[in-house]
C-alpha cells in the first residue's frame, strides 16, 4: 500500500448489536467509542456482585494500516477501556468497587496459523484474526475478563477477613459444636422414627 494512499474512515456505531459484525478485511480504516453498560456484556455480568447506575466500561477503538519494509502493510487496533465493576472481595466477602483502565494493541493478521506463528515476544501487541464478520464486543468483552483480578479484594486495610477464611482464627470446638455430620444426622432420623 502507498503511504500517501487514504484510506476511508468508517465511525462504528456505540450500539452493542452493532459491533457484533463488523467488516476488518475490508481495506478501511475504524474509528469509534462509546459506553458498555455491565448489561451489555453477559459474561462480565455473570461476575458482578451488583450493578450500579454508572457500572460499566467506556471503550475507544482504532484500527490502522502502517507500512513495514519488505513486506505488505500490517493493520493494528488500538483497544482502550476505562470504568467500573461491583465484584465480591475475596477477603471479607462483601462488596467491592473495582476500577478498570487497560490499553491494548493488536496486530490483526489474516488466519489462525499467522496468529500462531506471531512472535510470542512482542509483548507490545497480541496477534487479533480479521474476519468480515468480527465480533469487536466480544473482544471487548475479553479483554475486561482478562483484565479483572483472579482474587478481587479491597485495598490493604479496607477490610477485615470474613471469618470463614481460610486461615483465620476461629474456636474450633464452637465450629465442631455447631457441625451436623451426615452420620449424626442419620442417627438422629433413626431415633425419631
Amino acid at each position: 500500500m502507498n503511504r500517501n494512499q487514504v484510506l476511508p474512515q468508517v465511525e462504528l456505531s456505540s450500539d452493542a448489536g452493532s459491533l457484533r459484525k463488523v467488516n476488518l478485511c475490508a481495506h478501511q480504516a475504524y474509528k469509534g467509542n462509546g459506553f458498555l453498560g455491565i448489561r451489555d456484556l453477559p459474561r462480565v455480568a455473570e461476575g458482578a456482585s451488583k450493578v450500579e447506575d454508572g457500572d460499566g466500561f467506556h471503550w475507544k477503538l482504532e484500527t490502522y494500516f502502517e507500512d513495514s519494509p519488505g513486506a505488505e502493510s500490517r493493520q493494528f487496533m488500538n483497544l482502550g477501556l476505562k470504568g467500573q465493576i461491583h465484584l465480591v472481595c475475596q477477603r471479607c466477602l462483601k462488596d467491592c468497587l473495582l476500577e478498570l483502565s487497560e490499553e491494548r494493541r493488536f496486530a490483526l493478521v489474516g488466519t489462525e496459523d499467522e496468529a500462531d506463528a506471531f512472535p510470542i515476544e512482542d509483548d507490545q501487541q497480541e496477534p487479533l484474526v480479521a474476519s468480515q464478520h468480527f465480533d469487536v464486543l466480544g473482544t471487548i468483552e475479553d479483554e475486561i475478563l482478562l483484565s479483572l483480578p483472579l482474587i478481587p479484594k479491597h485495598p490493604e486495610g479496607a477490610c477485615e477477613a470474613h471469618v470463614s477464611t481460610f486461615g483465620a482464627e476461629v474456636d474450633k470446638s464452637e465450629v465442631l459444636e455447631k457441625r451436623e455430620t451426615p452420620f449424626n444426622i442419620l442417627k438422629n432420623i433413626k431415633k425419631n422414627s
